[in-house]
């Protein structure tokens, strides 16, 4: 037996379709080791060693993954082909045993039969570079989050998280913000003139200089002398230019043009868009076929094509088309200077499955993604728009007009897919008469319109992403989880499809950008990634990049804490009294939002929660259950309770006696809750808030508190 073994369980039908008998496919359902969460796991007195810990949720998977490998003849470790997918193949080779110099890993950039039977035929070692820029990136990310975190929590509230590339995101969104807000609009007119040529055509003119330099109207009153320096003038056709102007097609996509074009063209958010093209990617169920993934890999930020696929998209365009539709020369499109260029651009992996032949046959969402990928990527490789273009300067007085004319004479690529570019405020395209220079216009009216100068527009998700990778903030693996968090950090919000930072997220930028300027410089972080891409093509060693940041990094942190500057508001009151110890109840801010919790902590743990209209949800007191059995120690009945791992008995005399037996599950002495009574305790929904730092109760025992510590929660 073959082992095949993948990152996606939602590939495993598809690749197992086109391997066949002989071959096991096994799915790790992405990392299967990774450091802790309740500890730093780095050893910074150590060259960095990260302390790894298979995950506890993958137990059962490593267990499988083990038990497979003991009876394969061969291992294939097929993880995703970027970082994050070297660094799963080279963990998974930890925990089997297998020396990363075997040639073990095989990669392919598209789920179809010849791409996959070419990279098991194909195998190598391990890219230790690549995992050494992944174990880089993940050493970094956990040394800035766990040490700049405390200072947000000392400083501004509980449960606040930073980290290395979603705070500079943060300060993009926060700052773009403020631009708004301090912005001063400034008014200007567009100034144009209709006019009439002999051949019976109007002609909107616009105004652009004033003997012969630029000219900007900023008021009603400016417009009005222009007029009267017009007036009566004749307006002569000076110059008339004619071309032929080409609009070029856009390149395939990348990770983050494709969703800021689904967002744009499709209206589809950024999460959504992520999901749907790893279904594309990872395999479609197709009525009447089973599994067939349609595009390539979905996480690149090049837009290089194979000679393949480049050479079977002409192929398709000549003959649906004609030849005319594709260009002498084929389109190569130059890739960013920051790109890794690791991967080939989004393209579908068929041409010649259109996305006509499956629009009836999958999800509404999976159909409309498809055809964007497919009509951008056929489109790339066609020929370009031809228009006629008329540039006419006309003169008036001292005062210079112009205006554009523009024919379509050739659609090219827009016959399939069309980018439009807004015209600007003073500029007019259309079809124009035909003058002549030496022409004399006849005058017919004025135009002119007041405007006034707009902010810069608030960052969509896609548009956020997009200005993510024009700065090097991230990859294209980064971009989507990122933007998530900050959103589930309530850092920011969307209203309707645009960002806005929080109060609470302005105050940790603010803060960090105190404390830690390099960390929140958007450059440092774009240089860290060129840093890392430089580890990842041998040029660095991953611990000398670390420790070159950290050292400083760890003096600032001392600094921050040592600092009593806060913005930690004190606690505010509400009018609701604890009812075990009398206190006023004040408001605390908690992972799952607002409660009250009473300022005696931790004397009193008392806790109530609050819903979305900031009133006391009141809680469903239930009586124990009552048992047969008698505490060993006081003597006292012994009730049922419910606690996060089932059914235990509990000492009625708490909280004097804190006594607790666990209920084994051969235990059939004890009539496991099937009452009216235990459906209320295994259904009760516990307030979610509480104190994060609460300490570990005394002797075991438990309190009837709403706090995270409560065991029946």
């Amino acid at each position: 037996m073959k082992l095949v073994i993948i990152e996606g369980i939602g590939k495993v039908k598809t690749v197992e379709k086109y391997l066949g008998k002989g071959y096991k496919v096994f799915a790790t359902k992405g990392h299967i080791r990774d450091l802790p969460e309740k500890t730093l796991a780095v050893n910074v007195n150590h060259q960095f060693e990260p302390k790894y810990e298979i995950i506890p949720s993958k137990n059962e998977v490593v267990k499988d993954l083990r038990e497979l490998a003991q009876k394969a003849d061969e291992i294939y470790l097929c993880t995703d082909p970027d970082r994050e997918g070297e660094a799963i193949s080279w963990h998974i080779a930890y925990v089997l045993g297998i020396d990363e110099d075997k040639p073990v890993r095989a990669v392919f950039n598209e789920i179809s039969e010849k791409a996959i039977k070419k990279g098991l035929a194909n195998p190598r070692p391990i890219n230790i570079n690549l995992v050494d820029a992944q174990q880089a990136r993940r050493v970094l990310d956990r040394l800035v989050g766990y040490k700049l975190s405390p200072v947000l929590c000392k400083k501004i509230q509980n449960n606040l998280s930073a980290g290395r590339v979603q705070s500079v995101t943060l300060r993009l969104v926060v700052e773009r913000e403020r631009e708004i807000l301090n912005f001063k609009p400034e008014e200007y007119w567009n100034f144009f003139s209709l006019l009439k040529s002999s051949k019976d055509g109007d002609i909107k003119a616009s105004l652009a200089t004033n003997n012969g330099k630029k000219i900007k109207v900023k008021s009603a009153e400016e417009v009005e002398q222009i007029k009267n320096a017009l007036n009566g003038n004749p307006y002569v056709v000076k110059k008339v230019t004619k071309k032929v102007a080409k609009t070029h097609p856009l390149p395939p996509f990348i990770t983050s043009s494709m969703q800021q074009d689904a967002l744009n063209k499709l209206g589809m958010p950024l999460a959504t868009t992520t999901k749907v093209a790893q279904t594309l990617y990872e395999g479609v169920d197709i009525k009447g076929e089973g599994k067939v993934a349609l595009v390539t890999y979905i996480r690149t930020d090049s837009t290089r094509i194979s000679p393949e696929a480049q050479k079977s998209a002409r192929e398709f365009i000549a003959n649906k088309y004609g030849d005319k539709f594709i260009p002498e020369k084929p389109n190569v499109y130059a890739a960013k200077k920051s790109a890794q260029d690791a991967h080939e651009a989004i393209r579908p992996i068929s041409v010649e499955r259109t996305p006509e032949s499956i629009e009836n046959k999958v999800d509404k969402n999976v159909y409309r993604l498809y055809k964007l990928i497919y009509d951008r990527f056929l489109a790339s490789q066609m020929s370009d728009a031809l228009y006629n273009t008329v540039n006419l300067e006309i003169g008036c007085s001292t005062y210079g007009f112009k205006v554009t004319g523009k024919t379509p004479v050739f659609p090219g690529f827009t016959i399939l897919y069309a980018h439009t570019q807004e015209e600007s405020d003073d500029e007019h395209s259309d079809k124009l008469p035909v003058v002549e220079e030496g022409e004399v216009l006849d005058f017919k009216e004025y135009k002119c319109e007041q405007k006034f100068t707009k902010p810069p527009s608030r960052y969509t998700e896609a548009s956020l992403v997009k200005v993510m990778e024009d700065k090097g903030i991230g990859r294209p693996a980064t971009y989507t989880p990122t933007v998530t968090l900050l959103f589930s950090r309530k850092y920011m919000e969307l209203d309707g499809k645009v960002i806005k930072p929080t109060d609470l997220g302005c105050e940790v930028t603010d803060m960090l950008i105190k404390y830690f300027p390099e960390v929140m410089d958007v450059q440092f972080t774009a240089d860290m990634e060129t840093k890392l891409d430089e580890i990842e093509d041998g040029g660095k060693v991953w611990q000398r990049v670390i420790s070159d940041f950290y050292y400083g990094f760890e003096d600032k942190i001392a600094v921050a804490m040592g600092d009593t500057f806060s913005l930690k508001k004190p606690d505010e009151l509400s009018n609701v009294k604890c009812e075990k110890c009398g206190k006023i109840m004040v408001f605390k801010n908690g992972k799952h939002g607002r409660f009250l919790a009473c300022p005696s902590f931790p004397t009193c743990r008392n806790t109530k929660t609050l819903d979305e209209n900031g009133n006391v949800v009141e809680r469903k007191v239930v009586e124990p259950q009552q048992s047969d059995r008698k505490c060993d120690k006081c003597g006292k009945p012994m009730v049922i309770r419910n606690g996060k791992y089932g059914p235990f008995l509990a000492c009625s005399g708490y909280p004097k006696c804190k006594n607790i037996v666990n209920i084994p599950k051969e235990d059939n002495k004890i009539d496991k809750p099937n009452n009216s009574f235990a459906d209320d305790v295994i259904n009760l929904t516990p307030p979610k808030a509480g104190y994060d730092d609460l300490p570990p109760l005394p002797g075991g025992g438990f309190t009837f508190t709403d706090s995270d510590d409560n065991p029946f929660n």
